[in-house]
This record gives structure tokens, sequence and C-alpha cells, in this order.
């Protein structure tokens, strides 16, 4: 069977401002990606992947351009476009004062789950993460590593297409990152899942993932990652990434 289209994303730009004095964030930005995938965003700051992101989850309202979401427009069906999304924020979401659980029932709460379906979710996601024995634990009690599994928990409760992350594992220990990426990307790999990944960790990029390269608002490069070094002629990751950003020029 064909992968399907989880996101597209079609001449995308963005400004703040007014237009008389604005500043451009997002410049016709075009790419897709496929049910299977884990695609790699890579960006310096202020390369426009946090302006992307909210775009996408409707934080922000885009005006110039579109965004599907498996087939359904994000400005024009939002309710069935964001049903399709699993989000992780780089900024911690959880309720601190919560359990683990009670996070994550009110969050399948919020999806319409019956509290029976709920608990198999619940209990699936976090046997998969290693994390079913902790679940009655305050948020506050786990450190950051842990409290980012249960965010992933959390963000698939609902069985999205397409999982979002921004910068998740930023901050973690060098054991917690690696675990994380290893477990993300094997997501992707099952099969039923697409992956967004927002990261400026080159070592997050495993040989196998969808790459993009986003530099002042638009994208450099974008493709396999063999077709990307290829494209960069090079043959590490990092020296690509130098190539398209320009990495220490004006």
């Amino acid at each position: 069977m064909m992968p399907t289209i989880a996101l597209s994303v079609e001449n995308l730009s963005f400004a703040y401002g007014n237009k008389n004095r604005n500043k451009t964030a997002l410049n016709q930005v075009n790419f897709t990606i496929r049910t299977g995938e884990c695609t790699l965003l890579l960006g310096p700051n202020g390369a426009g992947k946090s302006t992307l992101f909210a775009l996408i989850t409707r934080l922000y309202d885009s005006r110039q351009g579109r965004i599907e979401l498996c087939g359904f427009d994000v400005r024009r069906q939002s309710r069935r476009a964001l049903a399709k999304l699993g989000v992780v924020f780089q900024q911690p979401t959880l309720d601190m004062d919560l359990s683990v659980m009670q996070n994550l029932l009110y969050h399948a709460d919020l999806h319409g789950m019956d509290g029976k379906l709920a608990r198999q979710r619940i209990q699936q996601e976090l046997e998969r993460l290693d994390m079913y024995e902790r679940r009655f634990e305050k948020a506050k009690e786990l450190n950051g590593g842990h409290r980012r599994r249960v965010e992933i928990a959390r963000a698939l409760l609902h069985q999205p297409s397409l999982l979002l992350l921004d910068e998740p594992t930023v901050g973690l220990d060098v054991p917690s990152r690696t675990a994380i990426v290893s477990y993300v990307h094997q997501l992707a790999s099952d099969g039923q899942l697409a992956v967004l990944w927002a990261s400026h960790l080159i070592d997050e990029v495993y040989p196998q993932d969808h790459l993009i390269v986003l530099h002042q608002g638009s994208i450099q490069a974008n493709g396999p990652v063999s077709e990307v070094l290829a494209a960069a002629q090079t043959d590490t990751i990092n020296a690509a990434f130098d190539h398209f950003t320009q990495a220490g020029k004006p």
C-alpha cells in the first residue's frame, strides 16, 4: 500500500507586524510528509521553525498559502484536521500537581474518549515507554526525560496520523535524549505514523530520515538524507547543514 500524505504545506508565507513595517518569518514554503516517514526539520535559531509549527497547529492563522492534514484544510476544516495531529511542544505542558494518569485522562476527555477506552490507550502508550508503573506519580516528581515520555504518550492517545515535535529533547541528559530519539524513529518505521521533528541537533538525524533545512524563512534543502548530502557535495550532515545555512556568514 502506498504511503498517504499526512501533511501538505503549499506556498506558505508569514510575516510579523503590519504592511509598513514587518518581518518575514516564512517565505513560500512547500513540502509534504507521508506516513512512515520521520522528517527532521533542521534550522538555526530564528529560521522559522517555531512559526511553522504555530501555523500548522493553528496557534497562528496563515493568510498566505495552504496547510492540509490528511487532506483536511487547517483553516477551513480545523476540527477535522487537528484531530489528526499529536503535538509535543518545546516548553513543558504537563500539570505538575497532577499524576501521570490524571494528566492523560484529562487529555483523553478533551478528545471525547470514554473512560474504558482512555484507560486502555493510556496503559498501552505508557507501557511502550516503560512508564506504566509510574502512572500514579505526580508530574513534578519525574525528571525531564520521564516528563517528555508522558507528553509523547499523551500526544499519541487519540492515535494521530502526524506527530509534531518541537525540539522535545532540549535540556535532557544524553540517555534520555537517545531513548526518545530512538522511540520516535521506531514509531515512524512501524508505518502508521508520520513524524515532523524540529531540531537543531544534527545527531538526532538518522540515515533513513527525510530532511528539511530551513534558513531565514526559506527551505534550502528538502529530501532524503542521501540526496541532501549529494546536493551539498559532502558526506556529513553537519557539513551539509553549514553549506545550506552559510553558518558563520552574515
